[in-house]
Parts: structure tokens; sequence; C-alpha cells
């Protein structure tokens, strides 16, 4: 799913094209996942967003909110595959000479929005497969990040660097004994790193993986805490456009698996592997991201063996985003598909052909270019 740079992107279009206008058109069609699944419905979003101001944007993590000149709000969620259309704007830069960016309204649509001010905005929220979530909050704009779905999220990186500092890491780190991937992809603990920013942030720590959290050193909280705040912050001023990002980064050279002719290895040669860990397939340079201390699958540790297996088991009906507290059950995805490797975890285009892979949803050059 879109990561904390993605969503970071959209605010930016959003403040950019919506904020100050007022709505004068809002359509919406109801889908009992998208918005039944959070407890609202389409008429109920259509007449709490009509005629009012857009007053600003906001973002914690994966989540994205337009405030409105009263109460409610709009807190949303891209899910697998959803993301936010503005008419005549390049949100997807990279494909904006295709002729399916060009329709208007695009497919998969579950609201439009058109404002009365000049120049005038539309914006479409599209998703074709169901796993965002579009949902009214309904409180003080200034208040919204005490409220469901946000208060039970942790700290971002970059909003709440007085937070999340490094001390405060170091606990959390020591509060729990699980794979240090997977507390980084856990969004009760920090909110906006997904699958990439996790691979990135431990590759510029040299940490692997697998290594269980509290057996990290204090020298590796130090590194994991100034990794994490420089890939978060990097990625996000250029606004995940990955042709921005540092030539140095693992993201750059890790999308050959599996393509004929392309290895995974930096350019000094450190090869690039794989391994699944809290679910997700993790990008590793062993070279560089040794096990310091206990850590999952390692010789004679059985119970991380048996912890592991019955992860396996759970993850196989178990959703892409694990911060949405409020909506465990998820039954209308029960397994991923087929694996591929790819930084999109979108469809192949937007006519409905689906590519269910393995990695974070990472719009092809909204946050990627591997040329």
């Amino acid at each position: 799913m879109p990561e904390l740079a993605e969503v970071a992107r959209i605010v930016h279009f959003i403040r950019q094209h919506l904020v100050g206008k007022t709505l004068s058109k809002v359509q919406a069609q109801h889908d009992d996942i998208v918005y039944g699944k959070v407890g609202t419905t389409a008429a109920e979003f259509q007449k709490a967003l009509q005629g009012k101001q857009v007053m600003g944007a906001g973002q914690q993590g994966k989540y994205f909110w337009i405030t409105m000149s009263s109460p409610p709000h709009a807190v949303m969620h891209f899910g697998m595959a959803g993301w936010l259309k503005i008419k005549g704007a390049d949100t997807y830069y990279y494909r904006s000479d295709k002729p399916v960016d060009q329709e208007w309204p695009p497919k998969y649509w579950k609201f439009l929005l058109e404002t009365s001010d000049e120049p005038k905005a539309e914006a479409a929220f599209v998703d074709a497969r169901r796993l965002s979530r579009i949902r009214l909050v309904d409180c003080p704009a200034d208040e919204i990040r005490k409220y469901t779905p946000l208060k039970e999220n942790g700290p971002e990186p970059v909003a709440d660097k007085d937070i999340l500092t490094e001390g405060w890491l170091a606990e959390k780190l020591k509060s729990r004994k699980v794979p240090i991937k997977a507390l980084l992809l856990d969004q009760a603990n920090i909110s906006g790193i997904g699958n990439w920013m996790g691979d990135e942030i431990l590759y510029h720590a040299k940490i692997h993986p697998e290594q269980y959290s509290n057996t990290l050193s204090a020298d590796q909280v130090k590194e994991l805490h100034t990794a994490m705040h420089y890939v978060c912050s990097t990625a996000i001023e250029v606004l995940a456009d990955s042709e921005k990002f540092p030539e140095h980064w693992l993201f750059k050279h890790r999308w050959g698996k599996g393509k004929k002719n392309q290895s995974s290895a930096l350019p000094n040669g450190d090869k690039i592997t794989f391994i699944t860990v809290g679910g997700r397939t993790s990008a590793v340079v062993p070279a560089v991201q040794k096990k310091t201390g206990l850590a999952t699958n390692s010789t004679g540790d059985e119970n991380s063996k048996k912890i592991s297996s019955a992860s396996k088991r759970k993850r196989a009906t178990k959703q892409e985003d694990d911060s949405e507290v409020d909506d465990k059950s998820k039954p209308e995805i029960k397994s991923r598909g087929p694996k591929r490797q790819s930084i999109s975890a979108i469809k192949k285009e937007e006519d409905g052909e689906e590519k269910d892979v393995v990695g974070p949803v990472e719009r092809r050059r909204s946050t990627r270019s591997r040329k």
C-alpha cells in the first residue's frame, strides 16, 4: 500500500488544488466494503461534504484526511490499490500520457469532488481492489488525531519527531520481542513505514530485518533512529519521486529479482538477497546487514520457528493494513494471489487487470525509477 512518502504526495496535491475551495458537487458511489466496513455510507459522505469549503489536509503515516468548514471530516487510507486523481494534475505523472488516465470520471471511482472556485478542480478517489477505507470523523478539525482510527496508530517519523525520539524508540524496541522489520511495519508502533521504506531504513542502519527488536545494541538503536528520519524525510522532500532518490539507496537497485538477465546487486557488487519477514518480502544486503543478536530462523531457535509457522497460517487471511484496528476480519481478501516482484502492488493498467505482488504500493515512478 502507499507508504508515508506516497501519501505525502497526495496531501501535497490536495493542498495545491482543493484547499480553500468550496465543493459545489460531490458524488459518492456506495461500497459496503470501502465505506461500510468503517461505518460510513456513500450518502452520508456526500451529504457531509456537499457545499462545504475545504479547509485543510493532513496525514498520519498511511492515513490522510480532508478537513471541512464544519464537521464531520473525511479520513481515508488507500489500502493496496487506492489513489486520488485530480483532473489535469499529474498525481500519477509518469502515466499522464496514457489515454486511460485522461478518462473522466476514471474507472473504479468511489467519490468525485468538484469545486466552484476558479480555477475549478475535480478530484476522484479510485480503488479497483476495494481495500481502501473512507470514513467520516465527527470532531473538531484540530483534534482529528485524537479519534479513531488515528489515535490507535503510533507516532510518525516526520510529523512527530518530538515524540519519536531515540529514547522513545529504545523503549519501544525493548518492550517487544519480534523481528525488527515486523515491528517497523506494525502501524500501532510507528505510522507510515511500509515494505520498501522498512528495507531502506534497515539497510542504512546496517541491521538485519530478522533480528529481534529487543536485542539491538544502543549503537544500533541510534543508527536505526537516524536512518528512519533520514529515509522518511528525504522521500517526502521529493514527494516520493524515486528518480530524485539518492543513487546509493537500496531502492535504486533492488528490483532485479525474477527478471531475466538482471541481477539484484549494488553498484559495488554487494549482492541483494530476498527473504520473508513479517509476511513481506524483504530486500537484504548480507555484506552490510548482519545478525548481531537473536533472530528468527536462527539455529536452535525452535520457539521462533513455531512462531513463524503460526504467523504464516495467520497471514493467509490477513489484510495488508494492520493499522485498521476496527476492521480486523477483512473477509473480502483470502489470499494475495501469485507473487511477482514489482514496486507497484496495484493493477496492470486502470482497465481492471490486477497484479497481486509482494512489495509496497509504490506508484511506479511516483515511487520508483529503475531504468
